[in-house]
């Protein structure tokens, strides 16, 4: 089944929801999260006991849709906007199903975001998991990895536009749950799947509620209660405004350029070869003296 760039496939021990808009980077549309949104709570009550989730084509996705954010109209038509994604999103958190997120390719902004409501992320070592270049919101995504990866790790791929990281880290960081090969992503969360449906339904939503409560007596749930709101004031701040206004006026590819550059996990990769570089030439001159 597939409509509106959203695909449904069923499998007897895990049903694929399938982003399957590639010729749009997978972008998050208002059609596409209809679809998705509908997909989700279809399958509470049917098919099989796990849940996936992934992308079709080069990668998972690209995030919102920017041709329709750009178009967004006022402050309170933006709050309900970033209220529904992460509505939708607490609809995998609630679901009574353990969901399972598989993401290759490019995962950046709020495609970041709905994975981090999964149950379990399964990342392709070569998957890039990033920020937005644009920096036009705060305070939307980053405080859902700071349950997941702690505050200085969250902050720490927040503050560079369009800051990014591997599979492997994201696995290191414990966004992801692990990092395989990209051949052998599907397969791994299937194996997953294939072990988890011989759990009775009945258990596995109330040791995944359980679980939910503890995240959510620890602060899950008040980390999300003000983003809407503090992305959408953001929005009317008079630097951002200006840089909303090129979005409608300029080439995208030109306003990224702005902001495109080094990540932090190349930066400090920089700067360690630097130090071990210049260890090694204090060394060489010290043999020989």
């Amino acid at each position: 089944m597939d409509v509106d760039g959203v695909a449904l496939e069923e499998g007897e021990a895990i049903d694929w929801i399938v982003f399957n808009r590639p010729q749009a980077a997978n972008a998050f549309s208002a059609a596409v999260l209809e679809q998705f949104s509908a997909l989700v709570k279809d399958r509470q009550t049917r098919g099989a006991p796990v849940l996936g989730i992934r992308g079709n084509g080069r990668g998972f996705s690209s995030g919102m849709d920017l041709g329709e954010y750009s178009a967004t109209s006022g402050p309170t038509s933006d709050v309900l906007r970033l209220s529904s994604y992460v509505e939708r999103w607490l609809d995998l958190w609630r679901h009574p199903k353990p969901v399972i997120v598989a993401v290759h390719g490019y995962c950046i902004g709020v495609g970041a975001q709905l994975a981090s409501f999964a149950d379990i992320v399964v990342v392709a070592d070569d998957a890039v998991i990033s920020e937005p270049t644009i920096p036009i919101g705060g305070g939307f995504i980053a405080p859902t990895w700071a349950s997941h990866v702690g505050s200085r790790r969250a902050k720490e791929f927040a503050f560079l536009p369009g800051n990014r990281i591997d599979g492997r880290t994201a696995a290191e960081w414990g966004w992801a749950n692990c990092a395989v090969p990209a051949s052998e992503l599907i397969a791994c969360c299937e194996s997953l799947a294939e072990r988890i449906k011989l759990v009775p339904p009945a258990v596995l939503t109330m040791k995944k509620r359980s679980i939910n409560r503890a995240m959510e007596a620890a602060g899950f749930h008040a980390a999300l209660s003000a983003v809407a709101e503090s992305d959408a004031l953001l929005h009317l701040e008079p630097e951002v405004s200006r840089i909303r206004n090129r979005l409608k006026g300029e080439d995208l590819k030109a306003v990224v350029k702005d902001y495109a550059g080094e990540s932090s996990q190349e930066i400090f990769r920089r700067h360690r070869v630097g130090a071990e570089n210049h260890d090694r030439g204090d060394k060489r001159v010290a043999d020989s003296d």
